[in-house]
């Protein structure tokens, strides 16, 4: 374990974060599962900050409080999985113990993953980079599903290792995962209100940042701007927009851009590159491209249709 500045803790293996917390050695030097009913971790070491180099599936009985979606607030109480990916900055005051803590939480190091197809799909799975306010809530049913998975991979941990013993595991950590995919699509359905909403306050968002010409000085908005302005993390707001259109956020700014550009070229006497550099690109080449891809049109052409 290395202390960092700021007493940022990162742990480089499974045996450190053990030791730390003060619970019994993992069984496993890659894997490990972690039943809170039965060990207890002091909640005060919970708040140090601590990066992590392997990947944290937690669930939490009760996710009590309120959940902010974009401006909005709602209320859930219901338990579910919060997710980290390694490197990942962990813990902080702002983290206040209480006695709802983690039930069970699985540590994965990559290298337990080495030389199965999971070790590159699991980068796949956005919800690692989810912010904790934005966990999956489940239902009894989908918890079910969810504990009878971690007590396959625990009783394989803690059963008589043999040859097949990694493959049910990692067999059971995919599935897992895929629910969890399943599980965060209903979520988004089933608040679909407050994806509405979010939805109206980033076209609201868009529409400000180019009429009070931000662009200018900023440049073209990134996906990280437009998520810190809504209050949510990038990964999140690109899974709930293509659940409700079917595009990501950069698409979404792309979409704005070629809209406002279409308004500039048929109502200004702006040229090509002006209009560039009003909407935030350096370059007149690679505002021509993106526009040519999405109308099939160049600036210049789409000007001369519309006149």
């Amino acid at each position: 374990m290395k202390k960092e500045e700021n007493a940022r803790y990162r742990f480089e293996s499974l045996s450190d974060a053990h030791r730390v917390f003060g619970l019994p050695k993992p069984v496993h030097p890659l894997i490990s599962m972690i039943d809170h009913s039965k060990t207890l971790v002091d909640p005060e070491k919970l708040r140090h900050l601590h990066v992590l180099t392997f990947y944290k599936i937690a669930y939490k009985p009760r996710l009590s409080g309120k959940l902010k979606y974009g401006q909005g607030y709602y209320d859930f109480d219901e338990g579910g999985l919060l997710f980290a990916a390694p490197n990942q900055l962990i813990g902080g005051d702002h983290e206040k113990p209480d006695s709802d803590c983690c039930l069970y939480t699985l540590l994965i190091h990559p290298d337990f993953l080495l030389n199965y197809p999971l070790a590159r799909k699991i980068r796949q799975y956005g919800f690692f980079s989810y912010s904790a306010n934005e966990a999956l809530h489940l239902s009894e049913q989908e918890k079910a599903i969810v504990l009878s998975l971690f007590d396959i991979i625990n009783g394989e941990l803690n059963g008589r290792i043999d040859e097949f013993s990694q493959d049910v595991m990692i067999s059971q950590i995919e599935l897992l995962l895929n629910y969890a995919n399943r599980f965060y699509k209903r979520q988004f359905l089933t608040r679909r209100a407050a994806s509405n909403s979010l939805l109206q306050n980033l076209e609201e968002l868009l529409n400000r940042y180019f009429d009070q010409e931000q662009s200018l000085n900023r440049g073209i908005p990134s996906v990280q701007l437009l998520a810190e302005n809504l209050n949510i993390s990038p990964s999140y707001l690109s899974d709930m927009l293509r659940s409700l259109t079917g595009q990501n956020a950069q698409q979404h700014i792309h979409n704005k851009l070629i809209e406002k550009a279409k308004e500039k070229l048929s109502t200004t006497s702006l040229t090509v590159s002006e209009v560039a550099y009003e909407l935030g690109f350096e370059h007149p080449q690679s505002f021509s491209k993106l526009f040519k891809t999405k109308t099939n049109l160049s600036p210049l052409e789409f000007r001369r249709s519309f006149n």
